[in-house]
């Protein structure tokens, strides 16, 4: 991103990375959205609902271009319509595992508004398609403290309903017959998987949200024994390839989503091929 050059000394290059008020930004914006991110993204891979995580980052995109059409913060529309989408996919189909068709529904709608809120708007919609794959380095102070408060929320949320959430997820039919509403539980969680992922698509965009809403919690599933252990596996994956992103763009003249995406993966390669070699190993013994 910059002509700095990388002096191999990483305390010094830390340092002089967080002297721009843009980084700090960004490290502390990614932070905080790789932890929610880590954590609700092991329940959207538990419950199926990777499709539903992408189909709410294209939702917001199309309230992040009603928001610019009106002359308000993106962010606020992307809020907004991902709540909205989440709360009409989740109502549409009763089981969280068997909603594809009502999620391509809502999407193909909400996608059809975001061409028309971008073809009536006659400015430069920047803001809004920077959406689209993410603008980190841009951040401001203010977005920061919003991305703060959601994360906050987020986790809270998920705090209250973790017990109810993790027994569902695992199986629907039980919990209903212990008497868990999965219905309502479904509705919370995709309101959570709303706000989670309108701060994460400031990380890395629309069109690459799987990278930390999905592949980091897919790794943590295979090499983990327990939920716990797979919620902090998952959480640790997103931070370190958000920070690792974030200082190697510093030095080059690439997207940070790009490295990003491509940390986590190869970190899931390597756990694929650990796998096969295993496997392998056990059929020849």
């Amino acid at each position: 991103m910059l002509s700095n050059s990388f002096s191999w000394n990483i305390w010094l290059d830390i340092t002089n990375i967080w002297q721009y008020s843009f980084m700090r930004n960004a490290f502390e914006a990614g932070t905080i959205v790789a932890i929610v991110a880590g954590i609700v993204g092991y329940f959207v891979v538990l419950r199926k609902l990777s499709f539903a995580a992408h189909a709410l980052s294209h939702v917001g995109f199309a309230g992040a271009a009603g928001a610019v059409l009106i002359s308000i913060n993106p962010l606020v529309g992307l809020l907004i319509f991902t709540s909205g989408g989440g709360l009409a996919m989740s109502a549409l189909g009763r089981k969280a595992n068997n909603r594809d068709v009502q999620i391509g529904i809502v999407l193909a709608f909400m996608l059809g508004l975001g061409v028309l809120f971008i073809s009536l708007y006659k400015g430069y919609a920047t803001e809004a398609y920077s959406i689209l794959f993410g603008e980190i380095l841009g951040i401001s102070s203010s977005n920061v403290i919003f991305t703060f408060i959601i994360g906050i929320l987020v986790i809270l949320s998920i705090g209250v309903i973790y017990r109810k959430l993790l027994f569902a997820s695992m199986d629907e039919d039980v919990a209903e017959a212990k008497g868990i509403s999965t219905l309502k539980i479904g509705l919370l969680f995709m309101v959570i998987l709303a706000f989670a992922t309108a701060i994460a698509v400031q990380v890395v965009g629309v069109l690459l949200i799987f990278a930390l809403m999905v592949t980091p919690a897919a790794i943590a599933q295979r090499i983990a024994n327990k939920p716990s252990e797979g919620i902090a596996i998952s959480v640790i994956i997103a931070v370190i390839a958000t920070w690792v992103g974030l200082f190697v763009a510093y030095y080059l003249p690439y997207p940070v989503s790009f490295f990003i995406v491509s940390i986590v993966f190869g970190l899931y390669l390597i756990v694929r091929l650990i796998e096969f070699y295993k496997l392998r190993k056990q059929l020849v013994i």
